[in-house]
């Protein structure tokens, strides 16, 4: 297996930095041993105008057959003859993947001492790879680089030169050329060269998403074939690809709102201690009684529970057979997790798992998986969001899903004076934004209604203290089919903003 790198220069920003950036010296011809034969780095050319690294893998066939055997676990995507006689040794593979991050493996951090500021910047690249198996052909491979970056030159091989009317091999000879970082260029060739050859010769266990995801940060959210990449590299195993794309998606939001996956990856967290603690009934059991006694008294039968976090208010609604379709829906892919084991989802029977779902997604975007539900509840969700984004979500489940109810719980801040152990000025959770007064919430109501054709009545919850109110504040609205801004295109797109 071959592989060359290719970077240009001149005087004052030589090509031979290329050395440096590799950690291995121009001059030298170094080898290193892998489970499956040597790797080799030495460089064809390299001065300052021009310098080329190869990195040419010598595989040792029966090595290779030792350690693995079979589909999924060997060498060969086949069996029996194709575990003596396969392209293995001589095709770029996952096996050049590993080399890849065995002997480049700062290079890949982008880590470099010496030089730091050349390993931050784009460099004039040429990566070539003569013999690449490409599961999918030319097209794929252009669909694969172009969107990171890439101008890609795919040519099929032959599969005999002497007899062209057999057509064309699976493999291509492969040409990159762009301006990147070589560490960003080395995580694609890491990431897409087994993904082209659709064939793995170790295991994919669990590590395997990690690697995907530590190797594809920054550019794997938003390729365009995410699901492809995703599925190939590991292995079509459903449980792990399931696992990669939930962790994708939320790294996909998080960047779009500009925040760190941690903070959108927080509705796993205890609720807080003090709450349980001062009343015989908890008031998270409180707040959900009365969400149900609402949505019995709408006469709701499909119901959105979004923010839904780990299960619980979907549970109660599992339990009321009144609620014929069930949808949790929440930002965080562990909180969907923990809902699904709460759930026992995988034990259901057929009649209960058909009533209930669990999908990941952001409510500051319009979805149209929630449009046509009868009920959506936000319980304790409004805090969570930062107040500039408020209008998204106003937009997202008032102006787009439209639900003829909708159930909105929030804290009380004039009732934290209330709590012992809750420290003056203080909110409730360290990951609310803000807490509402009585009279702040009833005025984002009474503007939300107004806005988007809705009549609102408030519900206390909880003991409701005659000087500061109840602990949490809920609000029912009811659609009245008379929206004044709700259909206005310049409101549309200001609120999606």
């Amino acid at each position: 297996m071959f592989l060359t790198i290719s970077t240009t220069g001149n005087a004052a920003a030589p090509a031979t930095d290329l050395g440096f950036l590799l950690h291995k010296h121009p001059d030298k011809a170094q080898a290193f041993s892998t489970s499956y034969g040597d790797a080799h780095v030495f460089y064809p050319e390299a001065s300052a105008e021009r310098t080329t690294a190869a990195l040419l893998l010598e595989v040792d066939p029966p090595a290779l057959l030792r350690r693995g055997r079979g589909k999924g676990r060997g060498g060969a995507p086949d069996a029996a003859l194709a575990q003596y006689v396969n392209d293995r040794p001589y095709a770029a593979s996952s096996l050049l993947a590993v080399a890849l991050r065995t002997v480049f493996s700062s290079a890949l951090k982008g880590e470099c001492r010496s030089h730091p500021e050349r390993a931050a910047v784009a460099l004039p690249l040429r990566v070539e790879v003569p013999a690449l198996p490409a599961r999918g052909g030319a097209p794929l491979v252009g669909r694969l680089f172009e969107p990171l970056g890439w101008q890609v030159t795919a040519e099929p091989v032959a599969l005999d030169g002497r007899f062209p009317e057999w057509g064309d091999s699976r493999y291509v000879a492969l040409t990159l050329e762009g301006e990147l970082r070589l560490s960003d260029a080395l995580r694609h060739l890491y990431v897409l060269l087994p993904v082209l050859d659709d064939a793995k010769h170790y295991w994919v266990s669990e590590d395997e998403v990690d690697k995907l995801l530590r190797f594809g940060e920054g550019w794997l959210p938003h390729h365009p074939e995410q699901p492809l990449i995703t599925s190939r590299y590991l292995s079509r195993r459903w449980s792990l690809t399931r696992q990669a794309r939930e962790r994708l998606e939320l790294a996909r939001l998080a960047d779009a709102d500009d925040v760190e996956v941690e903070e959108l990856d927080n509705a796993v967290e205890p609720e807080a201690p003090e709450e349980a603690e001062e009343r015989p009934t908890p008031l998270a059991v409180q707040r959900r009684e009365a969400i149900l006694a609402s949505l019995r008294d709408a006469g709701a039968a499909r119901v959105l529970d979004l923010g839904c976090g780990q299960g619980q208010l979907v549970a109660a609604l599992l339990k009321d057979p009144r609620f014929t379709e069930i949808t949790g829906m929440d930002v965080s892919a562990r909180a969907l997790d923990m809902a699904a084991r709460r759930l026992r989802l995988d034990r259901l029977g057929e009649r209960q798992s058909s009533r209930v779902s669990l999908i990941q997604g952001s409510l500051t975007y319009t979805d149209q998986r929630l449009k046509g539900y009868d009920a959506a509840v936000l319980c304790e969700v409004v805090e969570h969001v930062d107040p500039p984004r408020l209008p998204a979500l106003e937009y997202a489940v008032f102006g787009a899903a439209r639900p003829r109810t909708v159930v909105v719980t929030t804290p009380n801040a004039e009732y934290n004076v209330r709590w012992e152990s809750l420290p003056h000025g203080h909110v409730r959770h360290a990951d609310h934004r803000f807490e509402w007064s009585r009279g702040e919430f009833a005025g984002w109501a009474h503007a939300v209604a107004e806005r988007y054709g809705y009549t609102v009545a408030f519900v206390p919850v909880g003991p409701d203290d005659p000087e500061v109110g109840p602990p949490t504040q809920m609000t029912v609205f009811t659609r009245t089919d008379n929206p004044k801004n709700a259909k206005n295109p310049k409101n549309q797109k200001e609120a999606a903003a």
